[in-house]
């Protein structure tokens, strides 16, 4: 038997997002409803390097009734895997290294055969972008067609395509201080959208703002968004980060994907620490508006028009879950196998 390894130009050719999109809903809807194990992600401390170390196991089992018939992604699945990722901050100035780097082991829940090895970073920036785009499904403006951008850093961009997946979006206003990274960002764009520079306020009045930088005092107060923004938190990913000021947190309905992980190292994680917010000021985590169980924006996906939903300001705040990584994993392996492409080897020396 063959392990099939795929580098990140391979997971990005084979990470159709429409696909990663509907996957990651899949997940999302496995772990409220119970079908999904994911221990608590774990870290390894080094500071003697400057970094860390994160180990993120899941399975997640998605019946046939949650797969979406248009994404061809099957009649409901199983999946299981590993991602291991670091965070090293010295690694571009003294080793010439991403700060962030993955490795993602998928592999068969039935036998344990590990049936890929791929690029962890790549999967990372896909379902993250996947994960801002389900929220934004069901928390956004029906008729949303601006979203601002505050950071133009690599997930940016997955930001960008996942969310048009679910909104006719025709503006785009990305605002950081990095002028290059800025014009980057519209060359990579300017094709498709009407994209232009802006400051974070102009940013934040679009109808979907993402906010995607690792700031650690807030950046975003509430004069800065629109009366119905939908805002998709994604900076946040250790203790001490936060890039929404209290006040516009505190006023906004607040969606959350796990509450292990928003408490300690989320967008919320440092107005719950000091007591400023509390559970009560938590609308719910997005896997109990995917499955209905709590209403999403009126009239988005899976809210009726006249329902008692989410009204103005929303945020949902994305730690990133290893049951997105199993997901979108699955995603990659079945259409590298279906292309042919990505490297086979005999990892296990089961071939001799």
């Amino acid at each position: 038997m063959q392990t099939l390894l795929l580098n990140a130009d391979d997971v990005s050719e084979n990470a159709e997002m429409d696909r990663v999109i509907d996957a990651v809903r899949g997940a999302f809807t496995a772990y409220e409803r119970g079908d999904a194990k994911m221990p608590a992600k774990s870290y390894i401390d080094l500071p003697e390097y400057n970094g860390d170390f994160r180990s993120m196991p899941a399975y997640l089992d998605v019946r046939e009734e949650d797969v979406a018939e248009e994404t061809a992604t099957g009649d409901g699945w199983d999946a299981a895997g590993i991602k291991w990722v670091n965070v090293h901050t010295d690694n571009p100035a003294d080793h010439d290294l991403p700060t962030v780097m993955g490795t993602m082991i998928y592999s068969d829940p039935e036998t344990a055969f590990p049936l890929a090895v791929l690029d962890g970073t790549t999967l990372t920036m896909k379902r993250t972008g996947a994960a801002a785009a389900v929220a934004t499904d069901h928390l956004a403006v029906p008729d949303a067609s601006s979203l601002g951008i505050v950071g133009a850093g690599v997930q940016s961009y997955t930001q960008l395509e996942a969310i048009a997946e679910v909104r006719d979006i025709e503006e785009v206003v990305v605002s950081d201080l990095d002028e290059e990274r800025v014009a980057d960002f519209i060359d990579h764009f300017e094709d498709r959208f009407d994209v232009r520079t802006g400051s974070i306020s102009e940013a934040g009045h679009c109808d979907i703002l993402s906010t995607v930088t690792p700031v650690e005092d807030p950046i975003v107060g509430p004069d800065d968004v629109g009366e119905h923004t939908h805002v998709n938190a994604m900076g946040a990913d250790a203790e001490g980060k936060h890039e929404l000021a209290d006040d516009l947190l505190l006023d906004a309905t607040i969606v959350i994907d796990d509450h292990e992980q928003c408490t300690h190292s989320g967008e919320i994680n440092v107005p719950y620490a000091a007591g400023t917010l509390a559970d009560d000021d938590i609308y719910g985590e997005v896997g109990e508006i995917v499955v209905g169980r709590r209403a999403g924006r009126p009239g988005a996906t899976g809210t009726s028009a006249d329902a008692d939903g989410v009204r103005g300001v929303s945020v949902f705040d994305s730690t990133g879950l290893a049951i997105q990584d199993v997901a979108a994993a699955r995603v990659v392996y079945e259409r590298a196998d279906e292309l042919d492409n990505g490297y086979p080897f005999d990892l296990l020396g089961l071939d001799d």
